[in-house]
C-alpha cells in the first residue's frame, strides 16, 4: 500500500477577468498550498478490476462522482492499465469550502498511481491529465506556490514562496462555485493581474506585511451577497482576531495569516470561541518538484 498527502490551498489573490467563449471564467490567481491534507491510500486489486474507494467521511460520494475516482479512471486509461485499484480517503480537509479538497485528493491518486505504476508519466504529464478532471488539479498536481491562469489550469511556478501560517474558519453551510460564477455582475470583473505585483514582490523576499495589501478575491463580493452569513462571519473574524480576513476561493471558508505560530495560536483560541470549524497550518512548499509522497 502506498500513501499519499493531498494538501488544500488557499487563493493569495484571484482576478477574475471575464467569460470564455466555452463558458468558462477566464481567472488569473496566485495560489498557495497549506498543510491541511488529506490522506490517500492506494493499492492495486490483483484479483478484480474496480476500482474501490473507501474513506471514513459520511459527507462524500465513494462512486464515479468523487473527484480521486475519475483521477484513477482516467490515470488506468492514460497509461494503458487494465487493473483494479483501492482508494481509501482519510478526510481531513473540509468539504466544499474553497480549499480544493476534492482536486488536491484527485491529484494524490494522479500521483500515486503513477509511483505505484512505475513514473510512466512525468509531473507536467499529470498535470495535463488533471486538467482534464478539474481547472484546480493541475495546481495541486505540483502544490507549493503559482499563479494560475486561463481557467486556472495553466500553472507558473513561483519561487520563493511566502512564509506564514494562516488561520482558517470553514462557515457551516454550503456555497456552489457554479452559482457564485453564474452570479458574476459586470463589476465584479477585474481589468487587473495582480498576481504580478505580488509575485514581484516575493521575488524580492518580502514580509507578510508588504503583500497583505495585494491579496484580493474578485469572487468575495459576490458569495457574500449571495450568502449574507459569510459576510457576517468575515466580520465577526476581523473584529475578533484584530487582523485583515480574505475568502479563498469560492468561499465559503475565511482564512487570516499570521507570522508565526504563537500568533496563529492566539487567533485559532479566540475563533474558536464563537466558530467549530477553525484550523491552523502552514503555508506548504514541496521538497522537490512537487513530489509529496
Amino acid at each position: 500500500m502506498l500513501l499519499e498527502r493531498a494538501y488544500a490551498k488557499i487563493n493569495l489573490t484571484l482576478n477574475v477577468l471575464g467569460k470564455r467563449p466555452d463558458g468558462y471564467h477566464e481567472v488569473d490567481m496566485v495560489m498557495q498550498s497549506i498543510d491541511l491534507s488529506d490522506e490517500v491510500a492506494l493499492e492495486w486489486l490483483p484479483e478484480s478490476m474496480e476500482i474501490v474507494m473507501e474513506s471514513q467521511a459520511t459527507s462524500i460520494p465513494l462512486d464515479g462522482r468523487n473527484l480521486a475516482v475519475i483521477a484513477a479512471e482516467k490515470f488506468l486509461s492514460a497509461a494503458n492499465l487494465t487493473r483494479g485499484v483501492r482508494i481509501y480517503l482519510t478526510k481531513n480537509i473540509p468539504v466544499a469550502a474553497g480549499l480544493a479538497g476534492g482536486s488536491a485528493d484527485a491529484a494524490a491518486v494522479l500521483r500515486g498511481l503513477n509511483r505505484l505504476a512505475g513514473h510512466p508519466f512525468s509531473l507536467d504529464e499529470l498535470a495535463e491529465l488533471g486538467a482534464q478532471i478539474g481547472s484546480d488539479v493541475p495546481f495541486c498536481i505540483y502544490n507549493g506556490c503559482a499563479i494560475a491562469s486561463g481557467r486556472g489550469e495553466k500553472i507558473t511556478h513561483v519561487q520563493p514562496a511566502l512564509r506564514s501560517w494562516v488561520v482558517l474558519l470553514k462557515p457551516p453551510l454550503y456555497v456552489s462555485t457554479t452559482e457564485v460564477y453564474q452570479s458574476i455582475q459586470a463589476d465584479d470583473f477585474s481589468n487587473k493581474r495582480v498576481s504580478s505585483a505580488m509575485t514581484e514582490r516575493f521575488a524580492k523576499g518580502c514580509t507578510l506585511a508588504e503583500i497583505e495589501s495585494l491579496i484580493c478575491n474578485d469572487l468575495q463580493p459576490v458569495t457574500f451577497r449571495l450568502y449574507p452569513e459569510v459576510a457576517q462571519l468575515h466580520r465577526k473574524m476581523q473584529s475578533v482576531s484584530g487582523l485583515p480576513c480574505h475568502m479563498s476561493g469560492s468561499g465559503p471558508t475565511l482564512f487570516t495569516l499570521v507570522p508565526t505560530q504563537s500568533a496563529g495560536q492566539r487567533v485559532y483560541n479566540a475563533l474558536r470561541g464563537f466558530a467549530k470549524d477553525v484550523y491552523l497550518a502552514r503555508l506548504f512548499q514541496p521538497n522537490s518538484g512537487g513530489q509529496t509522497g
